[in-house]
């Protein structure tokens, strides 16, 4: 006699599938080379979850064969437990039987992403990504999070932002309680920088690139584990064209008619060595100082180079510094940067604080 129980309650993906097997012998006779089997079918494939594949010599009236079999959940869907027994009698006679345990694995979260990018004006500096992950409760009953951490790939660092700094000491936003209860949902959110290595070859970080993924371990409401790991998350990473210019330093705040410095940052994004020209065209409140026109040279593929440029604005307020122009030499091609950043512009009565 084969025993297990016909209803394994909810068991939900990422958690650890346990059972107890027990074969009885129920004759009054001594069977011998008893051989219990036990495998997994799911939708994609079968498992071999038998502790060991080593047939026992007898079983005696009465006795019992136990076996604990654990498997972690991967797949939602239908599962079929199949348990297999063979046996020979005392007449010599093989016999064989088994047995089928049918379960349902169900899905305990559900995880949204979204990805922003960084809006200051020295993000494409930085090109700092922002990761949110919105983790919903399925289950119905609460769950205690114990760790969601994002690990990113290869080209970026990763910073948790779940966190405040409060007396000295590190508070989790979500406070001290870390239940997330049935159907509620949670925003974690990650700030990914590239590495350095990866920062300064403007061809490599282009098109679609992998982040990384979310590893997501709980603990139900009577401390069974479970733990979930999302595919590699993957984002499109914005255009910058053949050539990109970036802020690598600007003031705040200046004064009126007084100049001003900002240092720039051309990269050449594309496949092909340029030989570049720059202009600096003024505008009715920016006005650039400096010999326009002038040759920076041949730049080759995810190469950079800095420039230091001095401009100074005719109107207060908040000004948009616009009105520079490169231009390939090799394939006639101009490229426009308008709208670069923006500075505030005050009287030269106010004093600016560097």
């Amino acid at each position: 006699m084969l025993t297990l129980p016909q209803n394994f309650g909810n068991i939900f993906l990422g958690e650890t599938f346990s059972s107890y097997i027990s074969v009885h012998n129920d004759s009054n006779q001594v069977v011998k080379d008893i051989l219990v089997k036990a495998d997994l079918q799911t939708s994609s494939q079968r498992l071999n979850l038998s502790a060991s594949n080593a047939a026992v010599a007898e079983l005696k009236p009465d006795c019992c064969i136990d076996d604990v079999i654990h498997h972690e959940v991967k797949e939602i869907g239908t599962h079929i437990l199949v348990c297999a027994v063979s046996y020979t009698t005392q007449a010599g006679e093989k016999m064989y039987f088994r047995k089928f345990f049918k379960f349902q694995v169900l899905k305990p979260l559900d995880v949204k992403t979204k990805f922003y990018n960084a809006e200051s004006d020295l993000s494409s500096v930085t090109d700092e990504v922002f990761l949110e992950a919105q983790i919903q409760n399925m289950t119905t009953s609460p769950m205690f999070m114990e760790k969601v951490s994002l690990e990113p790939s290869i080209m970026y660092n990763v910073t948790e932002l779940n966190s405040v700094s409060q007396a000295g000491e590190c508070v989790s936003t979500f406070g001290s309680r870390a239940y997330l209860q049935p159907m509620d949902t949670r925003q974690y959110l990650y700030c990914l920088k590239p590495k350095n290595e990866f920062a300064e070859k403007a061809g490599i970080i282009k098109g679609v690139t992998v982040i990384g993924k979310l590893d997501i371990v709980w603990k139900t409401n009577l401390g069974e584990r479970g733990r979930l790991q999302t595919s590699q998350l993957q984002r499109m990473a914005p255009g910058y064209g053949d050539v990109r210019l970036s802020l690598e330093a600007i003031p705040d705040t200046v004064n009126l008619e007084e100049p001003f410095h900002i240092t720039c940052k051309i990269t050449n994004c594309s496949e092909r060595t340029m030989d570049l020209v720059l202009e600096m065209c003024n505008t009715n409140s920016i006005h650039w100082c400096g010999i326009s026109g002038r040759q920076l040279g041949k730049l080759h593929p995810s190469s950079s180079l800095c420039l230091a440029l001095t401009l100074l604005s005719s109107v207060q307020g908040l000004q948009s510094i616009s009105g520079l122009r490169l231009t390939d030499t090799f394939l006639k091609r101009t490229y426009e940067y308008d709208d670069i950043a923006q500075v505030c512009v005050v009287s030269s009565a106010i004093k600016v604080e560097s």
